[in-house]
């Protein structure tokens, strides 16, 4: 892809006095503690809130539909088609808009590999923002920016809000990408998230025609030099399990695996840290040191010490940091060809053993269906566990057709005969309300145990609701914990629980154009 061409629009509004480039991270907390948009923590965080917006607004993104996008894009309620010229009048209002305005400017890139990395540059409204950017995207050497030339360019405006009946929006926030143009435009949202997950979504649209497999996912490597990768949705674990002491984090979240191996996507972390401890999560809680950014995490008025058990503001806090942050990480983010990928899944029915190991069909399988629940408490309205289903573990992020994303991980299992496994880091013995999560350090001990070959050897049994093999013995876990029905006590709820789980998995998967050996290594639901 060629360097983007700037609007004269842009180049006035870089042209003007007041905006600051590529600025270091003293400089941008100088700034946005003078400019009042955040708060300096004890141990040297800058701490900002995200106003009523606290998390991603997927009824608010949008994708301009033209000749480029018409025939690739899988349009629907994750990728929700708008006009271009539709884009094109916001766009000049946000322009217009941040004229006059101090703003501030960063040149990064997207993709650790040279060979596919994306050159981006992000406009801020907020000095704030243009931390976080800086700290989560790759940074160049002073030398690369030097012939830096952005092929994408995010323009952010957390305080413009659409007027829906003039702007065709559904909302105030608005989160538009147009590929034709090589444009992202923010606006109405000061969720950070936003700017990050936007070219994630750039990169899963142009990166499979390039024969890289984009992925939503964690990725470190062990002593023994062999990569593992962690796909899961918000609150799996997928973060925590992948920052572990004993292995090298190669990243938090976004990967491209190519035929070279896993490069990571980022330069920097973004960590959920509701119940954030030293104890549980040393090497995260270590992490947050000046430089680093939170998101809605409340401090102590007198000491300014974070409590990361305070979720008065959202369960949804964040802290985003360089990867290097994270004590013995890969740098710059590189792994060989994985040898373990790992799904995982926040079970609040109590129904998925806490490990199994999938067959290549059930992998594709439980891949497509992207499985996890949502609990009581986490949203407005959830007042009972309910089933959510996300294709590939990331669907809001992946433009195209489900079809090019399961394909890619099927032709890349095959080549470099990896083993895929399930992980449910939820609810055993019960469901939500009836039985208790699976504590952190057993999900460890399993997680261990299956990237370090430790269950290779153990005698499987495959249980009857899913069909899953599962160890009868796990090195650091109780073996009762294994197969989930033993740790019921009423053993006909959970016949009950797990007949009604299968059946969701059945329903969700209608929709998919997949070959009958996919489909056949699905759950049953009772009486089929």
């Amino acid at each position: 892809m060629s360097s983007v061409l700037q609007t004269p629009e842009v180049s006035q509004l870089l042209g003007q006095s007041d905006v600051h480039r590529n600025l270091r991270p003293p400089q941008l907390v100088e700034a946005a503690l003078r400019r009042g948009e955040a708060e300096l923590a004890a141990r040297g965080s800058l701490v900002a809130g995200t106003g009523k917006r606290t998390g991603r607004s997927p009824k608010d993104k949008f994708t301009v539909r033209d000749a480029l996008t018409e025939n690739k894009v899988e349009w629907g309620s994750a990728n929700l088609p708008v006009s271009p010229d539709v884009f094109d009048a916001l766009y000049e209002r946000v322009l217009e808009y941040l004229r006059g305005k101090e703003i501030f400017v960063q040149d990064l890139y997207c993709g650790a590999d040279p060979k596919y990395r994306l050159p981006i540059r992000v406009i801020n409204q907020y000095a704030w923002h243009n931390l976080f950017v800086r700290q989560l995207f790759i940074r160049p050497t002073a030398e690369e920016l030097k012939t830096h030339n952005p092929e994408f360019t995010i323009v952010s405006a957390p305080s413009f809000l659409a007027d829906p009946k003039r702007d065709g929006t559904n909302s105030e926030v608005f989160v538009m990408v147009n590929f034709a143009r090589r444009l992202v435009i923010i606006g109405g949202t000061q969720y950070a998230g936003e700017m990050k997950k936007s070219i994630f979504g750039v990169m899963n649209f142009l990166l499979p025609e390039r024969n890289v497999f984009p992925m939503h996912c964690s990725a470190n490597v062990g002593q023994d030099g062999v990569t593992a990768l962690f796909f899961g949705l918000s609150g799996t674990g997928k973060t925590t399990l992948s920052a572990d002491p004993t292995r090298r984090l190669i990243g938090d979240d976004e990967h491209g695996w190519s035929a070279s191996g896993v490069f990571n996507f980022e330069g920097g972390c973004y960590a959920k840290c509701i119940h954030l401890s030293p104890e549980t999560e040393p090497q995260i809680y270590n992490a947050l040191a000046f430089g680093s950014v939170l998101e809605n995490v409340v401090l102590d008025p007198v000491t300014r010490i974070p409590d990361y058990n305070d979720d008065s503001k959202t369960e949804n806090t964040r802290a985003a940091y360089p990867v290097e942050f994270i004590h013995n990480s890969v740098i710059p983010g590189f792994g060989g060809h994985p040898k373990n990928v790992v799904f995982l899944t926040a079970d609040a029915f109590g129904v998925l053993p806490p490990v199994s190991k999938l067959t290549p069909e059930q992998a594709m399988y439980h891949f497509m269906s992207g499985y996890t629940a949502k609990v009581a408490g986490t949203e407005a309205g959830v007042t009972e566990p309910q089933a959510t289903f996300s294709t590939c573990f990331g669907a809001p992020f992946m433009p195209l057709p489900p079809k090019v994303y399961a394909e890619m991980l099927g032709r890349r299992l095959r080549e470099h005969n990896a083993q895929c496994w399930l992980v449910n880091t939820g609810w055993q013995g019960g469901g939500y309300g009836v039985g208790k999560r699976m504590s952190l350090p057993y999900t460890r001990a399993m997680v261990n145990a299956l990237v370090e070959g430790q269950l290779a050897g153990v005698e499987f049994e495959v249980e009857a609701a899913f069909g899953l093999s599962i160890p009868k013995t796990c090195p650091g876990v109780p073996a009762e914990l294994l197969a989930p029905r033993n740790s019921w006590k009423d053993k006909a709820a959970y016949d009950k629980m797990a007949a009604d789980l299968s059946a969701r998995f059945a329903k969700n998967f209608e929709k998919f154009d997949a070959p009958a050996e996919i489909k056949a290594a699905g759950p049953k639901p009772a009486g089929k």
